[in-house]
C-alpha cells in the first residue's frame, strides 16, 4: 500500500474544448492528504465557487464525455483529466476551472502528464486505501460489456470492434502502473469518424473537434497527416477513458478489468452494480489494519 500524493506546485492549463469548442482555463492546486480530487468553478455571479466531487452520483451526462455537476453547475469531458491523475497516482488535488468544459489538448493525456511531472509529485503521510476485489461482477449492456476479476494488481483488458476497414478488432491487456501509464496510455488520443461529425456538431458535440486534437477516420483511413503514436492507439485511448471513469469511484480498483465494446455510459452502469454488489469486494486500509464498507 502505497503512501497518498499531491502536487508540490500549482500547474496550469488551458485550451478549447472538444464539445463546447469554447476556451477554458484549469488550475491544479496541492490539497491536504485525505481531500481527494475536487473541482471548482465560479458560479454564476462570480463571487462564489461551487464545489464539484466527482464520484459516480455526481455524473449527470454520459454522452460522447464524462459529465460532472452539482447544484446546477457542470463541468464536462472529465474524464482525460481524471485518468492522468489515477494513472499518476495523485489522490489530492483542487482543480479551479474557469469555463464549461476541460480543454482537450492534444486529445490525449500526454500534455498534462508532462506538466504534472515536470512540476512534481509530493509523497504525504498517510497511506491510500484500496478498493480489493474479492468475486466477480460482470455487467453487460446490449452489445457492451465489462467484468471484474480478483487479482493481486490492477490490469485492464480490453477489446474493441468498428466496422471500419482500418479499426476492425483491437485488444490490449495492460498492468496499470504509473509507468505503463505514462509511456503506454497517456499519449494515446480520442478518435473519432468523418461521416459522424456533422451529426455531432449538430447536437452539440464536437464543435472545438480538429486533427490537432483529435484522430479523424476517413472512410479509407486516417486523414491526420501525423499519423498514429500507436498501431493500436484507439483501443489505448478507450483504456485511457476507462481508467478516468474508474476513478470516479474513489479509490484504487485492485483486480482485473476487462471490457468489450464499452463507452462512458457503460462504466459508469458497472461502477453503480460494483458498488451495489458488496459482498464482491472490500476496502483495505493498512493504517487501520482492517478492512471497511464503502460509505
Amino acid at each position: 500500500m502505497r503512501l497518498q500524493r499531491t502536487l508540490k506546485q500549482e500547474v496550469g492549463f488551458e485550451g478549447i474544448g472538444l464539445h463546447t469548442g469554447q476556451y477554458s482555463k484549469v488550475c491544479l492546486k496541492p490539497a491536504p492528504r485525505d481531500t481527494g480530487i475536487i473541482f471548482r468553478k465560479p458560479d454564476h455571479s462570480g463571487d462564489k465557487r461551487i464545489t464539484i466531487k466527482p464520484s459516480v452520483n455526481s455524473v449527470i451526462d454520459t454522452a460522447f464525455s464524462t459529465t460532472i455537476g452539482y447544484n446546477g453547475a457542470k463541468i464536462r469531458t472529465v474524464e482525460h483529466i481524471l485518468a492522468t491523475l489515477s494513472g499518476l497516482g495523485i489522490d489530492n488535488v483542487i482543480i479551479d476551472v474557469i469555463g464549461q468544459e476541460i480543454p482537450i489538448l492534444d486529445g490525449s493525456s500526454i500534455e498534462l502528464t508532462n506538466i504534472i511531472l515536470q512540476s512534481g509529485i509530493a509523497k504525504q503521510g498517510q497511506k491510500k486505501p484500496y478498493l480489493r476485489i474479492l468475486k466477480p461482477v460482470i455487467f453487460t449492456d446490449r452489445n457492451s460489456e465489462i467484468a471484474v476479476f480478483p487479482f493481486n494488481g490492477r490490469r485492464i483488458s480490453y477489446r474493441i470492434y468498428f466496422n471500419h476497414q482500418l479499426l476492425g478488432e483491437q485488444n490490449l491487456s495492460l498492468d496499470i502502473t504509473e509507468e505503463t501509464f505514462i509511456k503506454e496510455i497517456a499519449p494515446a488520443r480520442t478518435f473519432g469518424f468523418l461521416k459522424d461529425v456533422e451529426y455531432l456538431r449538430a447536437n452539440g458535440y464536437a464543435k472545438g473537434g480538429s486533427f490537432e486534437n483529435a484522430i479523424i477516420l476517413g472512410k479509407d483511413g486516417i486523414l491526420n497527416s501525423t499519423g498514429l503514436r500507436f498501431k493500436d492507439e484507439f483501443v489505448r485511448h478507450k483504456i485511457l477513458d476507462l481508467i478516468g471513469d474508474l476513478s470516479l469511484i474513489g479509490l484504487p480498483i485492485y483486480g482485473h478489468i476487462i471490457a468489450s465494446k464499452a463507452g462512458h455510459s457503460t462504466n459508469i452502469k458497472f461502477l453503480k452494480k460494483l458498488l451495489y454488489h458488496q459482498d464482491c469486494w472490500e476496502i483495505v486500509s493498512e493504517a487501520s489494519q482492517h478492512c471497511y464498507a464503502y460509505t
